[in-house]
């Protein structure tokens, strides 16, 4: 067994017409529920834009897999910073 060393990251997207693709966006997260450790959204209804900041500690491939898929998704842009020390 290959141990990875893990790090935190915070995912950022900004969800545009929320209404249209937060089913599949909250499919994508519920399938990574083992590395999201915290979740934080704002909706913007008049805008029909919601921000949604996600919290992970995982290895490098399941944080850039998660953020892979997640801006997969139309309407979606997602940003992300990982810590550069590794837990």
């Amino acid at each position: 067994m290959v141990y990875r060393m893990k790090r935190i990251a915070v995912i950022s997207a900004i969800l545009e017409e929320p209404e249209i693709i937060q089913k599949e966006f909250n499919d994508v997260i519920s399938s990574f529920q083992g590395i999201v450790k915290g979740r934080m959204g704002i909706p913007f209804e008049e805008e029909r834009m919601a921000i949604i900041s996600l919290t992970v500690i995982g290895d490098l491939n399941q944080i850039n897999s998660l953020t892979g898929k997640l801006g997969n998704i139309p309407h979606i842009t997602v940003k992300t910073a990982i810590s550069k020390r590794e837990i």
